[in-house]
């Protein structure tokens, strides 16, 4: 990565997230996933109490707490 800070959406592009996500260490993943899902409680406290996701084919599963 070149250090550089741009403002243009046009390079806001899946593969140049992918590729920024791939450049963080094990531990600042697990920091943003840990921020991103305190976002998501504090704005929606209920969000974890929902039970209407479906299943779809593929190698994405919805896994449950039994």
């Amino acid at each position: 990565m070149d250090g550089t800070i741009s403002h243009d959406r046009a390079e806001e592009t899946p593969e140049a997230k992918a590729l920024w996500f791939q450049s963080l260490s094990l531990e600042e993943r697990m920091d943003l996933f840990c921020s991103l899902t305190d976002l998501i409680l504090e704005s929606n406290p209920t969000i974890a109490d929902r039970r209407d996701a479906r299943s779809i084919s593929g190698r994405i599963r919805i896994v449950s707490k039994a």
